[in-house]
């Protein structure tokens, strides 16, 4: 039986990334998921430039295409693989624990997936009204197709997030019935076929033939890329990833595909780069595959450690609130990005004062690094008032909410764990 099947039965140890005081949070997974929120957001700040055209449009361009160097950074900062592995691990506990208190899936799927359909519906009504004003205003029509594009991005990831939560439930049978080893080859295997296809570039011609005209390999893809990370979430709920040397495992697994892959021609990014034949995120290839489980291996080893930093209430209280407005954080960023950028063209026109630098300026340097570095401030500064502080969620009717470390009610139980 594989590693990763064990149930871990060492109960001698405490569990530090738990918080004191009989909380159920696991504090080293928050500190992952608010890791994981922060890497998507600023990942895209940094890789993001959005260049002031001669006839006043604004158009992206991306900073690796003219400094390449920058390319290990996305290795840090693209980690939508530990999103979907946090992910995972707390629909697996949110899972159990509302079918312990006699909730059933339906019941379940509807107040988790109800947490994501009321924050979508009221971005994508806010900026269909905005762009159809700025339409109206005379904006330019690249500007308008950049903004809906970027405003629309954050979107295509919470696709494959809504189908793996509502499969939550049968994954988790066939988990505990295959175990997670049994489960991945199968994903590897389709992300592995998409590649080929890809690359092949005509799927009509291979020996043994492939259903359609190959447009099924971006959902297959999509879905069995990021199923990967999901499962092992699941499985680290479930107590089933073992310990350190299952860690270990994972890291040097996930280094030496990524390693392998990057010799057989892969692009190096993990995010896409104009210019390239290829990207590793449209859709998920096997490159970002190897990426997800070198997170992940990093993210069971500091887990604990991280659990131990986030017990005092000064380190875990900023982390607390990041968790709190993830999805928000998640889908108004890059709406963050466009408004900053574009009131700022604007100024500037008004002015006569020519591109910003490290906003419409052309990402050719490290000169355009510096200066994007330097707006990071005021963007965090603006998206945080925009998401603002969440509601209370509500509670069952004569019951209390959890109860935090310190007694009070635990107003992050909506994210269940």
């Amino acid at each position: 039986m594989s590693v990763l099947d064990r149930r871990r039965t060492d109960s001698a140890a405490p569990d530090t990334s738990a918080p004191a005081g009989g909380g159920s949070r696991d504090r080293g997974v928050d500190g992952l998921r608010a890791y994981a929120i922060g890497g998507v957001v600023f990942g895209h700040w940094l890789v993001t430039a959005l260049v002031l055209g001669p006839d006043g449009a604004l158009r992206t361009a991306s900073p690796l295409a003219a400094m390449p160097a920058l390319v290990p950074v996305t290795w840090l900062l693209q980690t939508l693989g530990l999103f979907f592995f946090v992910s995972g691990y707390a629909s697996a506990r949110s899972f159990g624990t509302a079918a312990a208190r006699g909730l059933g899936t339906a019941g379940w799927l509807r107040r988790r997936l109800g947490r994501l359909g009321g924050p979508v519906l009221f971005l994508v009504g806010g900026w269909l009204l905005v762009l159809a004003v700025a339409a109206l205003l005379g904006t330019p029509a690249g500007t308008l197709r950049t903004a809906a594009t970027l405003v629309v991005s954050p979107l295509w990831f919470l696709l494959p997030l809504v189908v793996l939560i509502a499969c939550t439930g049968p994954l988790r049978r066939a988990l505990h019935r295959y175990g997670p080893v049994r489960l991945a080859v199968p994903a590897v295997a389709l992300v592995t076929l998409s590649d080929l296809a890809g690359r092949v570039g005509d799927p009509s011609g291979w020996p043994v033939p492939l259903p359609g005209d190959g447009a099924w390999r971006v959902p297959v893809a999509v879905l069995a890329g990021w199923l990967l990370p999901y499962l092992l979430g699941m499985a680290l709920a479930d107590g089933r990833l073992g310990g350190r040397r299952t860690a270990v495992g994972l890291l040097l697994g996930g280094a030496a595909g990524m390693a392998v892959l990057g010799w057989a021609g892969y692009p190096l990014s993990a995010v896409g780069v104009p210019g390239d034949g290829m990207s590793n995120l449209d859709p998920p290839s096997l490159f970002a595959v190897c990426l997800a489980l070198a997170q992940i291996s990093v993210a069971l080893l500091v887990r604990p450690t991280l659990g131990r930093v986030l017990a005092r209430p000064a380190r875990w209280a900023p982390v607390q609130r990041l968790n709190a407005v993830a999805v928000s954080v998640y889908l108004w960023h890059q709406s963050t990005l466009l408004g900053v950028t574009a009131l700022a063209a604007l100024a500037a026109r008004l002015a006569d004062t020519g591109a910003v630098p490290g906003l419409h300026t052309a990402p050719d340097g490290p000169g355009w690094v510096l200066a994007r570095l330097a707006w990071l401030p005021l963007l965090a500064l603006v998206l945080s008032v925009l998401v603002g502080r969440r509601r209370r969620p509500p509670t069952v009717p004569g019951q209390r909410p959890p109860a935090g470390p310190d007694g009070a009610p635990n107003a992050m139980h909506r994210y269940g764990q």
